[in-house]
């Protein structure tokens, strides 16, 4: 199979390229990549030399580029994304154009080049808040809360409207929050990490009572690897850890201040995110009767984590300058 990967030098899409040459050695991977602030060619430094993996500097609202890249591709991953929720916020203008736009470029490319199957990836975000309880199933109505959510949910309507009318065989996948190795460190775990390992203070929305679930990178790709192989054309699977209890922000933020020898005086209470939603939470029985199931443990996989960020901090440390301070300053300052 050859695959055209988009956002595959981001941190899910870096991640999946790994996981696909290392499982399937006839696979052949194109990673097409615009190289925005969070695309980072480092992610994939041990496999650049690999003859099955090409990257291809890019935009998906390119319709050209799209077209002569993923021309004899047999499938296209969509990975790229703008997704920070807090720079959605304070600008959209970038979230439109690729989470929409740009969607509606690689669904024609599919159409017209007769791609096997598209797999869309998408987030929980799409149906807002569960505050009231309960686990959004794949068929509920969508409620984004944020033009980041809100973008999302547009690439998908444009997904199913080009399924059901020009029979395009996309697959939309909806996983709650991921976290693992190579994750830019504008997200809360990778963020508060390395702010904690270079004695810095970690940022707490309003609260800290928001609830996520915590979803390791890895266990999302075997997810993504298996709707590509047995999802149906047109259908859309939640992959979540749905882990029990739930974990609200700021119990996270304790359980790596202390796994990061620190203590609570390094966290620091910041305005709340507007609109921020108070809990997400996902059915997952559909993934899970494809035979599916996380293998990693959010303990484990929070040690996992926090030992690859110490490991690498040569990585993390080259990012954390310039636009990222300047952003830094101005979101929590």
């Amino acid at each position: 199979m050859k695959m055209f990967v988009t956002g595959g030098a981001g941190f899910i899409g870096s991640n999946f390229i790994r996981h696909i040459l290392n499982k399937y050695a006839n696979y052949e991977v194109i990673n097409f990549d615009k190289l925005t602030y969070a695309g980072n060619l480092d992610n994939l430094k041990d496999i650049e030399n690999n003859s099955r993996y090409k990257f291809v500097k890019g935009d998906i609202c390119d319709k050209t580029a799209v077209a002569e890249t993923a021309k004899d591709c047999d499938a296209i991953i969509n990975f790229a994304a703008e997704t920070h929720v807090d720079r959605s916020i304070s600008k959209d203008d970038d979230f439109l154009k690729t989470d929409i736009y740009g969607v509606k470029v690689l669904l024609e490319a599919a159409r017209d080049l007769k791609i096997k199957k598209m797999i869309h990836i998408s987030t929980d975000e799409v149906y807002g808040d569960m505050a009231g309880g309960g686990f959004a199933k794949e068929t509920d109505k969508l409620h984004p809360s944020s033009p980041y959510s809100a973008s999302k949910a547009g690439g998908e309507m444009l997904c199913m409207a080009y399924a059901r009318t020009y029979g395009v065989p996309v697959v939309i996948t909806r996983s709650s929050n991921n976290y693992g190795p190579y994750q830019y460190p504008e997200k809360i775990i990778p963020l508060f990490i390395a702010n904690l390992l270079e004695g810095k203070k970690v940022p707490v929305y309003g609260d800290g009572g928001q609830i996520r679930d915590w979803l390791y990178v890895l266990d999302n790709c075997e997810a993504i690897d298996l709707v590509l192989h047995k999802g149906q054309a047109g259908e859309i699977y939640n992959i979540g850890a749905n882990q029990n209890p739930e974990i609200d922000n700021l119990n996270l933020t304790k359980q790596i201040v202390f796994a990061c020898g620190r203590d609570e005086s390094f966290i620091e209470r910041v305005k709340d995110r507007p609109g921020h939603d108070k809990r997400y939470a996902i059915d997952t029985r559909k993934i899970r009767d494809l035979g599916w199931e996380p293998k990693i443990s959010f303990d484990k996989g929070l040690t996992k984590t926090i030992d690859w960020y110490k490991t690498n901090k040569e990585w993390w440390k080259k990012i954390k300058s310039g636009e990222y301070l300047d952003y830094y300053r101005k979101q929590y300052k």
